[in-house]
């Protein structure tokens, strides 16, 4: 009786072991698939040299692009030269075209006196490259000339 209730928990076991194993490949494919998001850096600038940041770029489920743009250490636009009232965010597509895709919200924290910018959009044009401007306007559809930060092309 001991040997039939010892088998039988062995199958038990083993037959959890295949039925999980299939689980928890499924769980990791999905966790890799997600953290598949694109991460671009932005190149030095010699118009504001302390900024740094980056873009990530995801794909959603509705074949949109979420983009998500960091930025720290951008100085205050109005200390440009000429000085300028905000910094805008612009997208080269893959169709050659370039889009204004928002203005980066910037802000000093309680903590820190480091300046920190994003901006969180979702597009459904294909993103190739980014580069930043400062501007008077954050409406407008052509970017100004003086590019504060840029991305390189992939």
């Amino acid at each position: 009786m001991l040997n039939k209730q010892n088998n039988k928990q062995f199958l038990t076991m083993k037959n959890f072991k295949m039925n999980i194993f299939p689980v928890i490949i499924a769980l990791g494919v999905v966790f890799l698939l997600s953290s598949c998001a694109q991460k671009m850096a932005f190149l030095n600038s010699s118009v504001v040299p302390g900024a740094e940041g980056s873009v990530a770029i995801d794909k959603d489920k509705n074949e949109n692009y979420a983009i998500e743009v960091k930025i720290m250490n951008l100085a205050d636009p109005k200390k440009l030269t000429p000085p300028k009232t905000t910094y805008v965010v612009w997208m080269n597509t893959e169709r050659n075209e370039v889009k204004n895709i928002g203005q980066i919200n910037s802000s000093t924290s309680l903590l820190s006196n480091t300046m920190k910018g994003d901006l969180k959009t979702v597009t459904s044009f294909k993103p190739i490259s980014f580069f930043i401007t400062a501007e008077d306007d954050p409406n407008i559809q052509y970017p100004g000339m003086q590019v504060v930060l840029r991305t390189t092309a992939e």
